[in-house]
């Protein structure tokens, strides 16, 4: 199975840039499921439904979450009727929406897809992230009621991404990090067969503070007093992201490379997939 997954998508510039190449990313790399994140889509905090939709229209098969998932109080409302829509596992019994998924790849596989959150300089700070994915686990386990399980770890700390990785290594297809924005290039196979990446990086503009305009962070460093509002950047956007090639015998990943399209950092497609 061929899946991409998509890192934060941060305002205007992020989201149009997504729907406008992911399409054909689709039909040329012969993809079989995408994840994109779209926590910060609407202006750099929390999403719309209507961008929620496109995104799906575009080709997403999911869109995860995070921290941002409910600044924008329409949020709240449609999470619980979108099944493509997931907020953090580990809120809170009784949180609107649903944390994970079994969802159809286009090959037919039983695609189990999870949002966790970590705790490590995290706020809220939710319910523990190892226990919640204990819990989707035992629910479904691989190669049982899913033929690929994939985690969006959505966390500040590398070594809480790690310390996740390692704990659900060789029981899910693939741990991804998102939150911070900057795409690392630890992309790796563990040694129970999971593949791993600490973060995904965005899709957003990268002359820029994560994908803010970068005026007003630089004067908060700088100053420590406000000016005004964080904006998210308009510039051009990258987009950064990864792909797996998974094992549609042991549901274990076989190939893990990054991907990353546009005019700032260096454009490269997995080379599996060229």
């Amino acid at each position: 199975m061929r899946l991409l997954f998509l890192g934060d998508m941060v305002g205007k510039t992020g989201r149009t840039a997504v729907w406008d190449r992911l399409p054909g990313l689709i039909s040329d790399l012969k993809l079989d499921f995408v994840i994109v994140n779209g926590e910060n889509a609407a202006g750099g905090f929390g999403i719309t439904e209507d961008i929620f939709l496109e995104t799906i229209n575009a080709g997403a098969d999911v869109v995860t979450t995070g921290n941002h998932v409910w600044d924008q109080k329409e949020a709240v409302a449609f999470a619980g009727r979108n099944d493509q829509f997931l907020r953090p596992a580990n809120y809170p019994q009784g949180t609107p929406g649903r944390g994970s998924g079994l969802f159809y790849a286009r090959n037919g596989a039983r695609v189990l897809v999870a949002n966790v959150m970590g705790r490590v300089f995290m706020h809220p700070e939710l319910d523990d992230p190892f226990k919640a994915a204990e819990t989707i686990l035992d629910a479904c386990p691989l190669k049982e009621q899913a033929d690929a399980i994939i985690f969006d770890f959505h966390a500040e700390a590398t070594s809480e991404k790690q310390c996740f990785g390692h704990f659900v290594d060789g029981r899910a297809s693939f741990v991804v990090g998102t939150h911070t924005h900057v795409p690392t290039a630890d992309h790796q196979i563990l040694n129970g067969g999971t593949a791993y990446l600490s973060d995904a990086g965005m899709c957003g503009d990268y002359d820029s503070s994560l994908g803010m305009d970068k005026e007003e962070p630089l004067n908060r460093f700088i100053s420590k007093m406000p000016k005004g509002r964080m904006e998210a950047a308009t510039g051009p956007a990258t987009i950064c992201g990864v792909g797996v090639e998974i094992s549609d015998a042991t549901g274990l990943a076989e190939k893990i490379a990054p991907l990353r399209l546009g005019p700032r950092l260096s454009e490269t497609i997995p080379e599996f997939w060229r």
